[in-house]
C-alpha cells in the first residue's frame, strides 16, 4: 500500500472519495441501496461486535478468513449473537471486491466499503471503522495470522475495564508458529523499539493485526487519526494512551502467513510515520520545558558559551584546562588508534592512567569528530551546556512519570534538581557532576524492576545504563546508588507491603543488570585500579566536609544572596560548594514535610535528604559556634572500598533531586488548592524560598594568549622525538596553563609534570599531579614565594638528574608573576642564560654547556644537608 495523501481533520463518510457501498446498512447516510440481495433480517442498529478487515488484492486469502470468521461467530457462539463484518477494500485491482460481494449475497452481515484507489492500510481502517456500528470493534488482518478463537482472550481484557486489548506476540504466554524471514523480524523489532521509546512506552507489540476496542472509543480514535500507512495502529493506540484510557496487551497465538503486502520500502515509510506520531504526541508543555532548560543552561554559561575558545571560567581554577585536555587526548588516541585508557603526553615519561581520571569516555570518544574539527574548548562548552539541560529534562521526565503529573510543578522540581547551588558550583568545569542525565533513567529502570513485569528486559537495560554511566562518571553513580539505597530503606519502612512485593523482582533484575554490566566494564576497571600509573587511594583536602552552616548558607553564585566570603570560608574551593541550599529552602522543606507527612513518598524523600546531608558532615561533626566535636556518620563509610576516594561533602548533592521532588509535590498540591488566597500565599512562600537560589551567570574572562613560540610551531625546532617540553614551573594543580599550550599545539609534544590523578611512592597513594621531584618542587616554591634560594652544586646535580629523567629537550618560561625569580633560578640550575624566542624565555638543552654534569642522581640519599639541600617537599594533595 502507498501513502499518497492524508485525510482532512474530521473525515465524514458522506464526503470521502469513493462512497462506501454498505448494503444492509440503510441507516448510514449517503449509502445507496444495492438491489438483488436476499432479504436482510432485522439487524440491531448497534450489533455486539463489528469485525473490520482492511484488504488490498486479497482474493486468495480473504475467502478462508471470511469462512473462519462466519463459522466461529455463527456456530455455537453465544457471546456475540449480533455481529457484522466490514471489509474495507483499499482500491484492489484483483477480484477482492467481487469476492466480498458474492459472500454478501449469502450472508448479509458481511459488508463492503471501498475507495477508488490504493491509499494505504491506515486509510482503509479509518474507512472501515467509521462504517462499523458494533459495541465492540475487532480489527484483524486479511490473512487471519491470529486465529479468531483468540478473540475470547481479548474480550476478557475489555470486560476487566480496558478500552482496548491488543494481541501481542511479545508478552509471556504468546505462541508463535511459522516465523517470518529473519530480516523482517529484525526490522519489526527495531520498529517496536522505536515505538516504545517515542510514542508508546510500555507496549511491546503494536503491530500484531488483531485488536479489540470499545466501539465508540475506536471510532473516535480512528476518526482523529491522520496516518494512511502501516503506523495507523501506533497513532490510534497513542490517542487512547494520551486520553488516559487503559490498554491491555494480551498474549495470543500467531503464525506468519505468506503473501505479505509489506515491501522493503514500507519499513522506512512506517518508521517515518512513527517519528511523526512521536513528534505530534509530545505535549507542548513538555517541549516548552525542555526549551526553557536549554535557555537556562545557555544563560548560565552565557559569558563563555558564544566564544568558548577565547574565554575562561576563572572560578574553575585550572579545571577547565584539564578537562579540555581530557577531551583532546581522548580524541587524539581514537584518531590514531591508540589505547584510550593511557597516554604519556602528560606526566612524561611515566604517563597518565586515563581510566583512573574522569575523562568521560562515554562522551569524549563519540565526540571525537567534533573535538578534532572544532577543538576541545568547543566540545567541553557544548557538553557542559547541553548536558546540564539534558539532566534537567531527565529529572523532569522522572518527576512527571512517578511524582506529579502537573507540568509546572515538575518543571520547578527538575530545575531545583539540576540547577541547585552545588550543581552550579560543579558547572564551572566538572562535567562528570553536571552531565547526569543517565541517573534519572537508571532510577526509572530500577522502579520498573520493582513492578516485576519485564524483569529480564529491564535488568538488561539497567546493566547497559550502569555500564554507560561508568564511562561518564563513577563517583556520581556511586552517590546515586547511595541515594537510592537510602530512599529504598525509608520507603520499605513505611510501605512494607510494597517492599514485600518488590524485593524479589528488584533483586533478580539487579543480578541480571550486574551480569550485563560487569563484562563490559571489568577490563577498564582492572586497568583503572591495577594498570599502569594506577593508585590505591587519594588524599583530599582536610576540609572536604560540610559544615552545618554550609547547608543553611548561600553559595557564591546565588544571584540575590550570594556571599563569596562566607561561601569560601565554608568550602575549600569554588568548584566544591557542595551544599549551600539556604535556610529559606530548608524551612520550606520542613513545612512540606509537616503538611504532607501522611504520604509515604514524602517521608522517604525527607529521610533521603536528611541522611545525605548528615553523611556529608564528614568524619567529625562540629557543632557550630561551639568547640564541641562528635563522631561523624561518614566514619562508617570513609575507609570502605570505593567510598575511600569520595569527597564526603559531595554526598550533599543527593539532597538536590530529593528536595526537587518534595518541591514538585508541594507546588502540585498548591495549584490544586481551591481557596485562592491560600494558593497565592503558598506559592509566594515557594517563590521566596527559591528566589535566593537562582544562579547568576558564571564569570568568564579573556583567555591568556598562547605564546607565539607554541602557537607558531617554533617549539618543533627544540623538541626532538622522544623528548619532552618542560614548562617553568612544571604544570600542576596550581598552574596548568601548559596543558592549554599542548592542546593548541595539537598535542604535538609531551609535557613533564601535569594536572591529573596519579600515584605517589611505593604505596601508590593518589595525588593530584605528577609525582614530585626535587626540581619541580623547587620551581613551584619560587613561583609561589618570588624568592631565589641559594643554589648549591648538589642542587644543580639534582636538576640535571631530573631533566634527564624527563628527557627534556627545552625549558620554557612564559611571562607570569615572579617570572624574574624563576628565570634567575633556572639560569643558576642549568648553567646558562635563556633566549627570548616567540614571547617566552627558552633554554635549549641541546646546546653545549647547559645542564651538563655528572650522571643523573636518582635518589635523595646522597644530598648533603651541610650544603643546604632541603628535604623533598610534600606532594600536592588537592587544588
Amino acid at each position: 500500500m502507498t501513502h499518497e495523501r492524508e485525510l482532512p481533520d474530521t473525515p465524514d463518510l458522506t464526503d470521502l472519495p469513493g462512497l462506501p457501498e454498505l448494503p444492509g446498512l440503510p441507516d448510514v447516510p449517503g449509502l445507496p441501496d444495492v438491489p438483488g440481495l436476499p432479504d436482510v433480517p432485522d439487524v440491531p442498529d448497534t450489533p455486539d461486535l463489528s469485525v473490520v478487515i482492511p484488504a488490498y488484492n486479497e482474493e486468495h486469502r480473504l475467502a478462508h478468513t471470511l469462512d473462519a470468521l462466519t463459522d466461529h461467530l455463527t456456530t455455537g457462539n453465544t457471546r456475540w449473537p449480533d455481529w457484522e463484518i466490514v471489509v474495507a477494500d483499499d482500491g484492489s485491482t484483483d477480484a477482492t471486491r467481487a469476492l466480498v460481494t458474492e459472500r454478501r449475497h449469502h450472508n448479509p452481515r458481511i459488508h463492503l466499503v471501498t475507495t477508488p484507489r490504493n491509499r494505504g492500510k491506515g486509510h482503509a481502517l479509518r474507512l472501515g471503522v467509521a462504517a462499523s456500528r458494533g459495541r465492540r470493534v475487532l480489527v484483524t488482518d486479511a490473512d487471519l495470522a491470529t486465529p479468531i478463537e483468540e478473540l475470547e482472550r481479548l474480550d476478557k481484557a475489555l470486560t476487566e475495564g480496558n478500552c482496548a486489548a491488543i494481541g501481542s506476540r511479545s508478552v509471556p504466554g504468546a505462541t508463535i508458529g511459522d516465523r517470518q524471514h529473519r530480516l523482517r523480524e529484525l526490522l519489526g523489532r527495531a520498529g517496536n523499539l522505536l515505538i516504545r521509546r517515542t510514542a508508546l512506552p510500555g507496549i511491546r507489540d503494536t503491530q500484531c493485526g488483531f485488536k479489540l476496542y470499545d466501539g465508540d472509543r475506536a471510532r473516535e480514535a480512528y476518526a482523529a487519526s491522520r496516518v494512511n500507512g502501516w503506523a495507523i495502529d501506533v497513532e490510534v493506540l497513542r490517542h487512547l494512551h494520551s486520553a488516559g484510557l487503559p490498554i491491555a496487551e494480551v498474549p495470543v497465538r500467531w503464525s506468519h502467513r505468506p503473501g505479505s503486502k509489506i515491501a522493503p520500502l514500507d519499513y522506512a515509510r512506517t518508521l517515518t510515520e512513527i517519528a511523526r506520531i512521536a513528534v505530534r504526541s509530545l505535549r507542548p508543555a513538555d517541549v516548552f520545558a525542555a526549551f526553557l532548560f536549554l535557555l537556562m543552561s545557555v544563560a548560565l554559561y552565557s559569558a563563555r558559551f558564544f566564544d568558548p575558545a577565547h574565554r575562561y571560567l576563572p572560578d574553575s581554577l585550572r579545571d577547565q584546562n584539564q578537562w579540555e585536555w581530557f577531551f583532546a587526548v581522548t580524541a587524539d588516541n581514537v584518531a590514531h588508534f591508540r589505547n584510550p585508557l593511557f597516554t604519556d603526553l602528560q606526566g612524561f615519561p611515566d604517563g597518565v592512567n586515563l581510566m583512573a581520571n574522569t575523562v568521560m569516555l562515554g562522551l569524549s570518544v563519540p565526540l571525537t569528530p567534533l573535538t578534532l574539527t572544532a577543538g576541545p574548548a568547543v566540545t567541553l562548552s557544548l557538553v557542559m551546556t547541553l548536558g546540564l539541560a539534558a539532566t534537567a529534562a531527565a529529572w523532569y521526565r522522572l518527576i512527571v512519570k512517578y511524582v506529579v503529573p502537573g507540568r509546572i510543578a515538575a518543571f520547578l522540581g527538575a530545575s531545583l534538581a539540576a540547577f541547585a547551588p552545588p550543581m552550579v558550583s560543579h558547572a564551572h568545569a566538572h562535567p562528570n557532576f553536571v552531565v547526569l542525565f543517565m541517573i534519572p533513567l537508571i532510577i526509572d529502570r530500577a522502579l520498573r524492576l520493582c513492578a516485576g513485569t519485564r524483569v529480564v528486559r529491564d535488568g538488561v537495560v539497567l546493566g547497559l545504563m550502569a555500564a554507560y554511566q561508568v564511562f561518564l562518571g563513577e563517583e556520581p553513580l556511586l552517590l546515586a546508588a547511595l541515594g537510592m539505597l537510602l530512599f529504598a530503606a525509608a520507603y520499605a519502612a513505611v510501605r512494607r507491603d510494597t517492599a514485600r512485593d518488590s524485593w524479589r523482582p528488584l533483586l533478580r533484575g539487579l543480578l541480571i543488570g550486574a551480569s550485563v554490566c560487569l563484562p563490559i566494564v571489568v577490563y577498564p576497571l582492572v586497568w583503572q585500579f591495577s594498570g599502569p600509573r594506577s593508585y590505591t587511594d587519594i588524599e583530599h583536602n582536610p576540609r572536604s566536609f560540610n559544615s552545618p552552616l554550609a547547608l543553611l548558607s548561600f553559595a557564591e553564585r546565588s544571584w540575590l544572596a550570594g556571599d563569596a566570603e562566607t561561601a569560601n570560608a565554608l568550602s575549600f574551593n569554588t568548584t566544591e560548594q557542595n551544599a549551600f541550599y539556604g535556610w529559606p529552602l530548608v524551612l520550606l522543606a520542613f513545612a512540606i514535610l509537616v503538611r504532607l507527612w501522611r504520604q509515604a513518598l514524602v517521608k522517604a524523600l525527607a529521610f533521603t535528604a536528611v541522611a545525605a546531608a548528615f553523611l556529608s558532615l564528614g568524619r567529625e561533626f562540629r557543632i557550630p559556634l561551639t568547640g564541641t566535636t562528635l563522631p561523624g556518620p561518614w566514619t562508617l563509610l570513609a575507609d570502605r572500598p570505593l567510598f575511600e576516594a569520595v569527597i564526603e561533602s559531595r554526598v550533599a548533592m543527593i539532597c538536590a533531586p530529593a528536595l526537587g521532588m518534595l518541591l514538585a509535590l508541594a507546588v502540585d498540591r498548591l495549584l490544586a488548592t481551591r481557596p485562592l488566597p491560600t494558593r497565592c500565599i503558598g506559592l509566594l512562600g515557594v517563590g521566596l524560598a527559591l528566589l535566593p537560589l537562582v544562579p547568576a551567570p558564571l564569570r568568564a574572562v579573556d583567555r591568556v594568549d598562547v605564546p607565539a613560540f607554541i602557537a607558531d610551531g617554533t617549539w618543533k625546532s627544540y623538541v626532538r622525538e622522544g623528548e619532552s617540553l618542560v614548562a617553568v614551573p612544571l604544570p600542576d594543580p596550581g598552574d596548568a596553563e601548559a596543558l592549554h599550550w599542548q592542546t593548541e599545539a595539537g598535542l604535538g609534544f609531551r609535557l613533564a609534570g601535569g594536572y591529573f590523578n596519579g600515584p605517589y611512592g611505593d604505596e601508590r597513594i593518589g595525588i593530584y599531579g605528577a609525582e614530585p621531584r626535587f626540581t619541580s618542587n623547587l620551581l613551584r616554591e619560587v613561583r609561589d614565594s618570588g624568592e631565589v634560594p641559594p643554589i648549591v652544586e648538589s642542587w644543580r646535580e639534582q636538576a640535571r638528574a631530573d631533566l634527564a629523567y624527563w628527557k627534556a629537550g627545552v625549558l620554557v618560561l612564559a611571562p607570569q608573576p615572579n617570572d624574574g625569580a624563576l628565570r634567575e633560578t633556572v639560569e643558576k640550575l642549568v648553567g646558562g642564560p635563556g633566549r627570548w624566542v616567540g614571547g617566552v624565555w627558552v633554554w635549549d638543552l641541546h646546546e653545549p654547556g647547559l645542564a651538563q654534569g655528572p650522571s643523573p642522581m636518582n635518589s635523595y640519599q646522597d644530598d648533603d644537608p651541610a650544603q643546604g639541600v632541603r628535604p623533598r617537599p610534600a606532594p600536592i594533595t588537592l587544588p
